[in-house]
């Protein structure tokens, strides 16, 4: 299997359990005040369907695959200065650091080699992300 593959693998399996994008949001929030006041007005129902989508696409965008380039740059615009929901980048470390933690606690098959590509993956999205800022 390949990395692409076996990261979104690894995403399936963290997705069987209910409260994965919960949990990462409890962490995110626990990281930092100011990203927990970014999200003081937050539809959790609809945020939590839009991360999903969202790290589904970014872990396809990093596989390689520019079948979802118009959604990362819909993404990356919405995070942008200009956008509705702007991400300084300097942040983008708790969403990584959330996120790699969430995976490790909920998918009993991560490795090292599992973790690094994830890690590659969330900072090359992260990375396209910050250049649109």
């Amino acid at each position: 299997m390949s990395r692409p593959e076996e990261i979104q693998a690894s995403y399936g399996r963290c997705l069987k359990n209910k409260d994965f994008i919960g949990r990462f949001y409890e962490l995110l929030l626990a990281r930092d005040e100011r990203v927990a006041r970014m999200f003081e007005h937050t539809n959790w129902t609809q945020q939590n369907r839009a991360l999903r989508r969202g790290i589904s696409i970014a872990l396809t965008f990093a596989g390689g695959s520019n079948i979802v380039q118009r959604s990362m740059d819909e993404m990356a615009d919405v995070h942008s200065r200009r956008g509705r929901a702007p991400v300084d980048p300097s942040w983008y470390v708790h969403w990584r650091e959330s996120l790699l933690q969430a995976v490790r606690e909920n998918d009993s098959r991560m490795n090292p080699e599992l973790e690094q590509a994830w890690a590659e993956a969330l900072k090359k999205t992260t990375d396209y992300f910050t250049e649109r800022y």
